[in-house]
């Protein structure tokens, strides 16, 4: 054992023999000689006593020590190929270490004199304690990383001390070998031009040819440096594929092709628009390239001008803070629209869900898909909660009409009875699970199809037969009737149906006042040709005295954020009615581009969002468990209160407008 084992061991005892003896002389000298005696027989004793003592607990440490099988026994001859130290588990004090351990952790000259936290910082021992062989965590030492493993023993001793022996193996190469394989991992991404058809329309091969090097010099320059490879799949198509050691640079550069891409314009002035979706951790390439092609359609359901990295587990968002530019294809609407009629033909019976507390909108759009059913002569339902909407007054009109008097509205318990394996459902108004009428109903139904013009969402309904989403439209109201101008007759709609399109379209639009484009008003010509009165769909949405008076009150309470923005917060509950219509009224005041509406509604709060200028509500809801688009947008936020709500409402406006 070595010198400085036993110094911890066992504590210099010289001092008070020397006192002892002092006395005796002190005596002695005195002329006592019997006490003088007496004195030194008892100090010889004492030593004698200690001396053997001291000899035993010697042997004791000694046999601790041996009794630790095979790695201990060879590190106690300086053969252990690993530091090694032995350490008390009760108050972490260092009692032996071999060689290794002390030419790695430079306490070589007061070893003894030190506790395991001064050779190891933050080093603990509960693991060991709770009977692991393996510190649940790496340390790094001189520039090098170790596994430490280790033993825990009980000595012989009266208190029974725990000690541990604690081995660190050095995995310096094998975390080297490995974090280069991660950084080496691909990345497989799919760089698309969204607005390719628009910017080439109607120009001649030369200056298509001139465009074409315009955006490729872009992408080509955005890629330098990054060792990855470019190749072009099509004439707006790129595929790029580089290590996983330049994601972080791209992802802190902020993916400045999305800006890049608007200084190049077309002739006619229109700027372009890419989408980038990138696959990470795949466990081949293609599933890494099946992540990409997910991303590449996540951007495009957001709108687009963005990027989009699917990984294992989740998709993270880029950029998207430019509003939609409308990039819609009638031809897609057309084939929808055959796909949706023949999948209705082969089903024996109809069930179409909107979102909870269903508006206008969601109403609407859900009667123009009873329309195709009508056509197609299936048995069809509207799932919705009579008493929980924000569409009383439309409801009472349907419920008028013959076609609809029966039993077309039911409840989403009553539809998950009636469903068998030949039923549809189709979705309006959302593209997320958690928001639909009746969830229990989206996971019985096998069949599926979604119509939505809401941004996606990264918790969106899959899988889908039949997917009619486009974040560029204005309502989901404006592409069912789309889907009816391709599929039915004019006089296969009913006039009560054609109302009820034009108040969803009225709803998401503020009567044609925000998110319009030339469809949006095609469509409502076409409605209006069918029966829709606009002075009805006014009246639908006028409120009385009360509440009137009640939204004025929110209006009130307002406060105002950064110069721009409208915040108000109440601590009452109101309706979502009043709380979207707020919102939309605060935008009418000067200088205001951006409103929302907090309130609670039992234990969750409630928050209705609109916007007018560059903020992008949706992009700001999200971190919420929010949705919508750029100019709309809502969040439910369960247990939780308005104060809270509202500061992680403001950190994250503060977040978009930092970014």
């Amino acid at each position: 054992m070595n010198k400085k084992l036993g110094r911890l061991l066992h504590p210099g005892m010289g001092i008070f023999f020397l006192i002892m003896l002092g006395f005796c002389l002190a005596t002695l000298v005195l002329g006592d000689y019997l006490l003088a005696a007496v004195e030194g027989i008892v100090t010889l004793t004492m030593y004698l006593f200690y001396m053997m003592k001291r000899s035993h607990r010697h042997q004791q440490l000694q046999q601790y020590l041996q009794s630790i099988p095979g790695a201990i026994e060879s590190v106690s001859h300086g053969e252990s190929p690993f530091p090694t130290v032995a350490a008390r588990l009760g108050d972490g004090g260092i009692i032996w270490a071999n060689e290794a351990f002390i030419n790695l952790t430079g306490l070589s000259d007061s070893m003894a004199e030190h506790l395991l936290t001064d050779a190891l910082p933050n080093f603990t021992t509960d693991w060991l304690v709770d009977r692991k062989t393996e510190a649940p965590y790496d340390i790094t030492l001189d520039g090098r990383r170790f596994r430490v493993y280790g033993t825990s023993y009980r000595a012989d001793d009266p208190a029974g001390t725990m000690i541990g022996v604690f081995y660190l193996s050095d995995l310096t190469m094998l975390y080297q070998v490995r974090d280069e394989y991660v950084r080496s991992r691909p990345v497989v991404s799919i760089i698309l031009i969204d607005n390719y058809e628009e910017l080439t329309k109607n120009l001649s091969e030369s200056a298509i040819s001139n465009l074409n090097a315009k955006l490729g010099d872009a992408i080509t320059a955005w890629t330098d440096g990054q060792h990855g490879l470019l190749r072009k799949l099509d004439r707006s198509r790129f595929l790029y594929i580089f290590e996983k050691r330049d994601l972080d640079g791209v992802i802190a550069d902020k993916f400045s092709l999305l800006e890049d891409m608007h200084q190049i314009t077309s002739p006619s002035g229109l700027s372009a628009s890419v989408s980038i979706g990138l696959g990470v951790d795949g466990a081949s390439f293609e599933e890494s390239y099946d992540f990409a092609a997910l991303s590449i359609e996540m951007a495009l359901s957001r709108g687009g001008d963005q990027a989009v990295i699917k990984d294992r587990f989740n998709f993270s968002f880029y950029g998207g803070r430019s509003k939609e530019a409308d990039y819609r294809s009638k031809v897609r609407s057309r084939v929808t629209a055959n796909s949706l009629m023949e999948l209705i033909g082969q089903s024996d019976h109809v069930f179409i869900m909107g979102h909870r507390n269903a508006d206008l909108d969601s109403v609407g759009a859900a009667m123009g898909i009873c329309c195709l059913c009508r056509k197609k002569g299936k048995k069809f339902n509207i799932v919705l909660d009579m008493e929980n909407n924000a569409s009383q007054q439309l409801l009472k009109e349907i419920l008028q009409v013959p076609e609809y008097a029966a039993d077309v509205f039911i409840s989403g318990q009553e539809a998950l009875l009636v469903c068998d394996n030949k039923s549809i459902l189709i979705v309006v108004d959302t593209n997320r699970p958690d928001q639909v009428e009746f969830k229990p109903l989206l996971e019985a139904i096998s069949k599926v199809c979604v119509v939505d013009h809401h941004r996606r969402a990264a918790d969106y309904i899959n899988p889908v037969v039949v997917n009619l989403h486009e974040p560029y439209a204005s309502s989901a109201a404006e592409l069912v009737t789309e889907l009816l101008q391709y599929a039915v007759e004019t006089s296969d709609i009913l006039p009560i149906e054609a109302k009820s399109l034009l108040a969803g379209i009225c709803l998401d639009t503020k009567f044609f006042n925000v998110r319009t484009g030339e469809r949006t008003f095609e469509a409502a010509a076409v409605l209006r040709r069918m029966g829709a009165d606009p002075t009805e769909v006014k009246m639908l949405l006028q409120n009385d005295f009360q509440d009137t008076m009640a939204k004025y009150q929110i209006i009130k309470s307002a406060r105002l954020y950064r110069q721009e923005l409208a915040i108000a917060a109440l601590n009452s509950a109101t309706t979502r009615v009043l709380a979207a219509q707020a919102a939309d009224e605060l935008l009418n005041i000067s200088g205001i581009t951006a409103s929302f509406v907090l309130y609670p509604d039992g234990d969750t709060v409630i928050i209705s969002a609109r916007s007018i200028g560059s903020a992008n509500v949706q992009m700001i809801l999200e971190p919420l468990g929010g949705g919508g688009n750029t100019a709309t947008a809502g969040a439910q936020v369960k247990n939780s209160n308005v104060k809270d709500v509202l500061d992680r409402l403001v950190a994250s406006i503060d977040k978009f407008y930092e970014e």
